[in-house]
């Protein structure tokens, strides 16, 4: 029999009272922005990876969650944390890939041009695309919102990235009607 104390414990009991930290170390309210925005982000690529087990897509779906961790870092640590130099950037070669998939899904398939409603007429894949669209744009809101509250620097390329983003889900999830 495994006893508990064989494995590390992942409860620390630290945010027990409500508090959490972010990568710099730095306390924080888990109802602070921050935690909001890494929530949303942290949902959208959860989704993604349910979509991953239904979608032909998984090569596309793994390099998007990546770079959504890069995003969660980013957002995670303190501007002014040396920490922040050695992180992945947002790049315009994420953006290139975003756009190649994006030409790669609408080559591939014959997507009408109308509208549909999410999940009426789309398979599995197309439904949980459709999610995982849904989720971008509230993440895009909600990183944006971030930004004005904690009067950061936005960051164009990471907004830019989570704009296309939502564009290549629905292509994707239409892709699969």
């Amino acid at each position: 029999m495994t006893r508990i104390d064989d494995y590390k414990m992942i409860s620390t009991k630290k945010g027990d009272k409500g508090t959490s930290k972010n990568y710099s170390n730095e306390a924080f309210s888990k109802s602070d922005t921050v935690f909001d925005t890494l929530g949303v982000l942290d949902e959208l690529s959860s989704f993604l990876g349910l979509s991953y087990h239904y979608t032909p897509f998984k090569d596309d779906i793994k390099t998007i969650q990546t770079t959504i961790q890069h995003i969660n870092s980013l957002i995670a640590t303190n501007p002014d944390d040396t920490k922040k130099r050695n992180l992945a950037q947002i790049s315009d070669e994420d953006i290139d890939k975003l756009e190649a998939i994006e030409a790669r899904a609408i080559n591939d398939t014959n997507i009408q041009p109308k509208f549909v409603l999410p999940g009426s007429e789309s398979t599995k894949p197309g439904a949980y695309l459709g999610v995982c669209r849904a989720l971008a744009r509230k993440a895009e809101r909600q990183v944006n919102r971030f930004y004005e509250v904690k009067q950061r620097d936005k960051n164009d390329l990471l907004l830019a990235y989570l704009n296309r983003l939502s564009d290549v889900l629905f292509i994707l999830a239409r892709s699969q009607d």
